[in-house]
């Protein structure tokens, strides 16, 4: 590909004016969709393949046709759908593979078929037992016969980093004579430096015959943390694609994560001179899509798409962030699809943030106030990880964030019906003493159990967000639910802890129904007179 010379505008995320373009080829689909934890049915493949070429894509390496048929099929509902992103299968060196890579692909607008081939000592004497000339005449025979099967051909020297310069520079010739437009250098087992790369993309390009023909690629991998690192040395060294998958799933330790190195070519523009044509405001919404694919969520503190990347919770940080972003931030949330930046308020947290805060949710403290506020939050944070609206109303207005009801569970039955709808039923008391009991119909346990408190309650609650995670090990583990949801235009949050994760979430559930409860203002009494 070409590198481009523009920073990317903020509100599209793409170049002002042209530039030399890095193509990015994403292989989420095959080398992140193969990994333990990552597989996708057809369907999910499908909804995917649509966001990323939503996202501007150049290439999509759709999975890899002969390797199954589910994943033939795949790949041919992807290569019929697609219109502006090029389809790309893999195959290896070998007919049957290309033919039914090309098969996959006969409906693609812009189709292309990866080759790729083992070149190191390593692999050439103990994966494929071939000498140097049998590698290079398979290289050859491969390009040729995938050349009449798509609109492009791309070759992969598999093991590149470790394979004799000498012997790369001649296989990658006779690879773009053979018909190859693009020819790519992987470091498959994530072994290089990126000095080391930019050494040999630069030896590459000054060797390999007809070098200005060609489109030379980086496939990195992880293994040693320096995939995004190595990917872009190889882009200052002449690189002008990158292969690389949504969140940095991949093979082992994954590979280059695409958000990392589009964000990377856009913030230091200046620095390489190049850029990309991805909508970059798409990025965050991809990586959520992911995760909801896979149920593999990215760490908090994940580059670009984590929780934590546009999130302060330090005082220092804080007083400067309101000050100017740019104190503390080198990109803005938006320009990746996140809506805001986030101040976290914890125990690490200054007065000037809670004071920002209280006045977003409608409190104006006078100074003598907000010393007590300020106390009560600094008591509440050494016992909590992160204070939440709900519990700053509490505190402006003198309540316990933590105090319980008026609603307190009693009884919970539940019910998964296999192949329909699953129900449950629930016994609560209220502290002006009432007990209420209902039951619902849900999609699922919990949905179930949201419903009959709502009911019990008399809440309307809109469930955005439900989080499970283990606490504990073994068969009696304890599990957390953490619920967000949505009454009356605002987001409140619940926690809940038990061995039975439906119980957990029936009391992440009450525990924002009681707060509701505690901070809406009770109806004034009627006053009946009596003449």
């Amino acid at each position: 590909m070409n590198p481009e010379t523009d920073v990317a505008t903020p509100t599209t995320g793409r170049a002002s004016t042209a530039a030399e373009r890095v193509r990015i080829f994403d292989t989420t689909l095959r080398d992140g969709e193969q990994a333990p934890g990552f597989s996708m049915d057809r369907h999910a493949k499908l909804r995917m393949a649509q966001q990323l070429e939503a996202l501007g894509v150049d290439v999509l390496e759709a999975g890899f046709p002969q390797a199954s048929p589910d994943d033939f099929a795949a790949v041919a509902e992807i290569a019929r759908t697609l219109k502006n992103t090029t389809v790309c299968g893999l195959a290896r060196c070998q007919n049957d593979d290309i033919d039914a890579a090309g098969r996959a692909l006969e409906e693609a607008a812009h189709s292309r078929i990866h080759v790729f081939l083992s070149t190191s000592p390593l692999h050439r004497e103990h994966k494929l037992g071939m000498s140097k000339a049998q590698v290079l005449d398979t290289a050859v025979a491969g390009v040729e016969r995938a050349r009449g099967r798509c609109h492009e051909v791309e070759f992969s020297a598999e093991d590149a980093l470790r394979t004799e310069p000498e012997f790369l520079v001649e296989v990658f010739s006779a690879a773009l004579e053979a018909g190859a437009t693009t020819l790519n250098a992987p470091d498959t087992v994530g072994y290089t430096t990126p000095a080391e790369i930019v050494a040999l993309f630069e030896y590459l390009r000054r060797h390999v015959r007809g070098a200005e023909r060609a489109i030379f690629s980086s496939h990195c991998h992880d293994d040693l943390g320096m995939a995004v690192a190595n990917s872009l040395a190889a882009v200052s060294a002449g690189a002008r694609q990158v292969e690389c998958t949504i969140n940095g799933i991949g093979e082992r330790a994954g590979n280059a994560a695409l958000e990392e190195v589009v964000m990377a070519l856009k913030v230091r523009a200046a620095r390489f001179g190049v850029d990309t044509r991805l909508d970059t405001r798409k990025l965050y919404p991809t990586s959520r899509l992911l995760t909801q694919l896979t149920g593999q969520a990215v760490p908090r503190n994940k580059a670009i798409v984590g929780e934590n990347a546009f999130a302060h919770e330090a005082g220092i940080h804080q007083h400067g962030m309101l000050k100017h972003p740019g104190t503390y931030e080198i990109m803005r949330p938006q320009d990746v699809g996140i809506a805001e930046t986030r101040l976290v308020l914890g125990k690490h947290s200054g007065r000037a943030a809670l004071g920002q805060r209280l006045q977003t949710l409608g409190h104006t403290p006078d100074a003598a106030a907000m010393d007590t506020i300020f106390a009560r939050f600094k008591k509440l944070a050494d016992k909590k990880c992160e204070i939440h609206d709900e519990d700053l109303e509490a505190i402006a207005l003198g309540q316990d964030p933590d105090e319980a009801g008026p609603w307190h569970l009693l009884q919970l039955s539940s019910a998964t019906h296999l192949g329909g709808s699953a129900s449950a039923s629930v016994k609560l008391a209220h502290d002006d003493g009432r007990e209420v009991s209902e039951a619902a119909i849900g999609d699922g346990p919990v949905d179930a159990v949201l419903r009959a408190i709502e009911r019990a309650t008399g809440s309307e609650l809109e469930l955005t967000d439900f989080v499970v995670r283990a606490v504990s090990e073994g068969g009696d583990a304890q599990g957390h639910a953490r619920l967000t949801a949505r009454h009356h235009q605002r987001d409140w949050r619940g926690h809940g802890v038990s061995t039975d994760i439906v119980e957990a979430t029936a009391q992440a559930a009450l525990a924002i129904v009681n707060r509701i409860a505690r901070q809406t203002p009770a109806p004034a009494p009627i006053v009946v007179a009596h003449l």
